[in-house]
């Protein structure tokens, strides 16, 4: 088959790129022909697919500050480039991922008028909350977008800026639910939470389909699973992640944290850290990670908005790591409880300090978890799933 993955970054940024490089490579190890669209950026992988990307967006004064507001909508460039894409490799299906402001939905209706099957992963909840993440200015849950796109407006969502609202409410009622729906044959959820959030909003239960994701899980092989006195936390140092939480937990606790990560609030978290038993390592590569979180005791997903279906839950039990998870989003749907880890009450310190304790006294089978999660998470399994929605 022919496929075209398209996602608004090409490089190792979050969990919605990890997997749609981790795709490419699966479908071509398979024999598929794979093609990538994507919004031209610096730190992009080189790929001879670039000459058809989009060019950056900055929403910066300057002269390109009218293309940022008009690409979510769809402007000409995306149309013309997506449209000579699909001229010269004719995909047989196009597999969207995050595309949203920065490429638009545009490229699914310009798909389905060919009569290519569309396919969409869905990494978030942007197609129902226009923050994509259900929470009012970073703080508050809130899913009251659901049905009333105009909540974005009168609460500020987007940074508390009337004019960043505006936009993202011009963009989603644009790209209303039946739009959206009417150009893609199918919505791939990693999580039951999002496909229940998803039919919450009214989309149309036959057009949801849940599997989870999968990961590389070569990377995850190890020969041995002895663990160190420590647990860890992996992930963006900002608010909605909860390690302002976890730090005010750890605090109280004799145990050794370790806090591999960078974002906002680094320089605040130096301070709450300073003088205690938490280490902040800072941003790490793949070879840092494996050895910090593969012998680690146990490692914390302290999240306080709705995660979707996480792959650093996925990554730590692969390589043998029990989580201790926020019970919010569809975390809860990758941990059984005393098997593969404990949940928690999201922002509830006091919880939160109790199952640390709890799992450091807990017996777990590491080598059984790790061989158990990478049969279950493993990218063979994931595309036999894959390919029936493909051929469907």
């Amino acid at each position: 088959m022919k496929i075209l993955l398209a996602n608004k970054f090409y490089y190792r940024r979050g969990g919605d790129c990890i997997y749609t490089l981790n795709l490419e490579l699966l479908l071509r190890e398979y024999g598929h022909e794979v093609a990538i669209f994507s919004m031209d950026y610096p730190d992009n992988l080189e790929t001879p697919w670039r000459k058809y990307f989009p060019s950056e967006v900055k929403f910066k004064p300057g002269l390109g500050m009218l293309e940022a507001f008009l690409r979510p909508l769809g402007t000409n460039e995306v149309k013309r480039k997506f449209c000579a894409l699909l001229d010269e490799f004719k995909p047989d299906v196009v597999h969207l991922n995050n595309i949203h402001t920065q490429l638009s939905p545009i490229i699914a209706e310009l798909a389905h008028e060919r009569d290519i099957k569309v396919v969409w992963t869905l990494h978030d909840l942007k197609l129902l909350c226009p923050r994509y993440d259900c929470l009012r200015n970073g703080k508050i849950a809130c899913e009251e977008c659901f049905m009333d796109k105009r909540k974005v407006l009168e609460y500020k969502c987007m940074k508390n800026s009337i004019v960043a609202s505006f936009l993202a409410y011009k963009e989603a009622v644009s790209w209303n639910r039946e739009r959206l729906e009417k150009c893609t044959d199918i919505f791939i959820c990693p999580s039951l939470f999002i496909a229940n959030k998803m039919i919450q909003g009214g989309f149309n239960k036959t057009k949801m389909c849940t599997l989870c994701n999968f990961i590389d899980i070569e990377k995850t092989r190890k020969q041995e699973y002895n663990k160190l006195d420590y647990y860890c936390f992996i992930g963006r140092l900002s608010n909605e992640k909860g390690v302002v939480t976890l730090v005010k937990a750890a605090r109280q606790l004799p145990y050794k944290l370790k806090i591999i990560g960078e974002g906002p609030l680094m320089e605040e978290l130096k301070i709450l850290c300073k003088g205690t038993n938490i280490e902040l390592v800072g941003y790490k590569q793949w070879a840092e990670i494996k050895e910090l979180l593969g012998r680690a005791r146990f490692s914390v997903i302290s999240s306080e908005c709705n995660e979707n279906n996480p792959l650093s839950v996925i990554e730590a039990q692969c390589l043998g790591t029990p989580v201790l998870g926020a019970c919010i989003g569809g975390i809860p749907e990758l941990i059984e409880e005393g098997k593969s880890g404990m949940l928690f009450k999201s922002k509830d310190i006091v919880d939160l300090k109790k199952k640390i304790e709890m799992m450091f006294t807990y017996t777990f089978d590491y080598e059984s978890l790790a061989k158990k999660s990478q049969e279950k998470y493993s990218a063979d399994a994931y595309y036999k799933q894959l390919m029936k929605i493909y051929t469907k």
